[in-house]
């Protein structure tokens, strides 16, 4: 036996030193880190200025038309922003000046999830979707995923491995992992975190687009 003040060693251990004991911590309810984290990201978007908010997306526009996967891409599916979202909606008629095929994700009720649909006209083949997001009419031939060199993802936050974290249903997610092209995350500097909490379902990008910064993956 050993005192109370003395530190149990092992006996094949020359050097007698303590055996270091690992401590088990509970595994985090990664759906609750999310919801978290959705809240914290949203109430700094509420408090962004109009004004604010129209400059930054100058910005980020001018930036992505700068990219080398900007101008390389003959193909790109753009999406109708939300008033949260960062607007890159003016180069959807850019796009379709250079003569690039431009898609927009449409909502398909039977299947319950989107697909890439081609415009040609955004002023004959919007509508409103679903959602209230705009979004191709039933006229607007569906394109698969794989023939999309680009992809603009939104989302609520991103970090800097590419992790990106949605608004929670999962269609985005399952949208994005057609994708063989490049797939840009949209988003505020002020919503790249330092880590997302992530599960098996949710996809990455390659690439993450914000006023300030154009971040490699």
């Amino acid at each position: 036996m050993f005192q109370s003040n003395q530190i149990p060693h092992c006996r094949y251990c020359k050097n007698r030193r303590p055996r270091l004991f690992q401590v088990r911590t509970m595994p985090v309810n990664i759906q609750d880190a999310k919801s978290r984290l959705r809240k914290r990201i949203r109430a700094l978007l509420s408090e962004m200025p109009v004004a604010q908010r129209e400059a930054a997306a100058d910005r980020a526009r001018a930036l992505l038309a700068a990219q080398a996967a900007w101008r390389k891409a003959q193909s790109i599916l753009f999406y109708a922003p939300q008033p949260e979202e960062l607007d890159l909606w003016p180069l959807v008629n850019d796009a379709l000046a250079a003569g690039k095929t431009v898609a927009l994700p449409r909502f398909e009720a039977g299947t319950n999830q989107y697909v890439a649909c081609r415009i040609e006209n955004l002023a004959r083949e919007i509508q409103r979707g679903k959602f209230g997001i705009r979004e191709p009419n039933e006229a607007c031939a569906i394109i698969p995923l794989d023939r999309v060199d680009l992809v603009l993802a939104p989302g609520v936050a991103f970090d800097s491995r590419g992790r990106r974290l949605g608004r929670g249903r999962g269609f985005y997610d399952r949208l994005l992992a057609l994708a063989r092209g490049a797939v840009c995350g949209v988003a505020f500097d002020e919503q790249i975190v330092a880590e997302i909490p992530v599960e098996p379902h949710d996809t990455r990008v390659n690439c993450i687009l914000t006023p300030k910064q154009w971040i490699e993956v």
